[in-house]
């Protein structure tokens, strides 16, 4: 459901509807609008109250747009994306936020599941300098918001890469497919962080005349801190790179080990199934000394010996 903020004579409101007056840029009217899950007649709103470009409408219509910053005659058009993790789960997505950012209004259009936006509107009408210090400042907000929702998001990766390191680091079991897991999600939280620190510093950089020299202080601050994420995704890269060797070098040292005991255990009993198959033939051989009450006894002492000196020999040559 749109919802409409309109700060005028030091109030905010919520008001039903967008008067075309408001938009003046000479009025002193400070405008919010946020499309939630807009529908086509929302858009229509975009295209005949604001009167919108068509390719930023297109943009905004669009499921999925890589964060980025343009700049149109009337307005700045930003896309960023904020973070959408769910209680207990070990996955995450990103969702991409449109700003329509004028002189004295703010539009924000998302498909509905923006926490940073929904504190940010059931604050508005709590609190009056939210809306009162300008759009601009109302768009840093909720892209301040945005960034800090995506530290839990980290925090709880670099859990998991720890887990993994020190599963790699046992080497009992095969983590090629958890360790893939999170690269992907890695690889995917970098996709949209490095467009999206470029965006930002944009804004920081003071580029445009809609960011005054007070917010692109603001920007910059939240630019640092997007600039620390992208660092650390990189550098959870990095890790899992090295947990999957890791992990691989200590499966194969140990599948290593396992053959060398198999090994050495099948080369000792070579010698004595052979003993063992010639001297339970059904045919006369020779005897050892002794009666046939001796037999076994010789037997097993030979093999008792042929064993002690094998695994003598192995020991000197450092086999085992």
């Amino acid at each position: 459901m749109i919802a409409v903020y309109v700060h005028e004579n030091g109030t905010t409101r919520e008001v039903d509807r967008v008067e075309p007056a408001w938009l003046d840029p000479a009025s002193p009217v400070k405008l919010w609008v946020d499309l939630p899950a807009p529908s086509d007649s929302d858009f229509a709103l975009l295209n005949d109250i604001f009167h919108f470009h068509p390719l930023s409408i297109e943009d905004a219509r669009s499921a999925l747009q890589y964060p980025k910053v343009e700049q149109y005659p009337q307005y700045l058009y930003l896309v960023l994306h904020g973070i959408d993790s769910k209680e207990g789960a070990r996955t995450f997505s990103t969702r991409d936020i449109d700003f329509f950012l004028g002189k004295n209004y703010l539009v924000t259009v998302h498909d509905g599941t923006s926490r940073s936006i929904k504190r940010l509107r059931e604050a508005c009408g709590q609190y009056e300098h939210l809306l009162a210090e300008g759009p601009v400042a109302l768009a840093h907000r909720i892209v301040d918001s945005m960034v800090e929702n995506y530290r839990p998001v980290t925090e709880a990766l670099e859990e998991r890469i720890e887990t993994l390191e020190e599963r790699a680091l046992a080497g009992r079991t095969q983590l090629v497919a958890q360790v893939m897991r999170v690269k992907r999600e890695l690889a995917q939280m970098r996709r949209v962080l490095i467009p999206q620190r470029d965006a930002v510093g944009r804004l920081a950089r003071r580029e445009f005349p809609a960011i005054s020299d007070e917010m692109a202080f603001r920007f910059r601050d939240v630019y640092d801190h997007v600039v620390r994420l992208a660092d650390e995704v990189i550098l959870f890269q990095d890790r899992m790179t090295g947990v999957l060797e890791v992990n691989l070098a200590s499966v194969s040292n140990r599948l290593n080990q396992i053959m060398k005991v198999l090994t050495v255990m099948s080369t000792i009993f070579l010698p004595l199934t052979v003993l063992t198959g010639m001297w339970g033939m059904n045919i006369d051989l020779p005897h050892l000394p002794g009666g046939a009450g001796s037999q076994f006894w010789w037997i097993s002492g030979i093999m008792f010996v042929v064993t002690s000196a094998m695994l003598i020999v192995f020991r000197l040559n450092k086999w085992i």
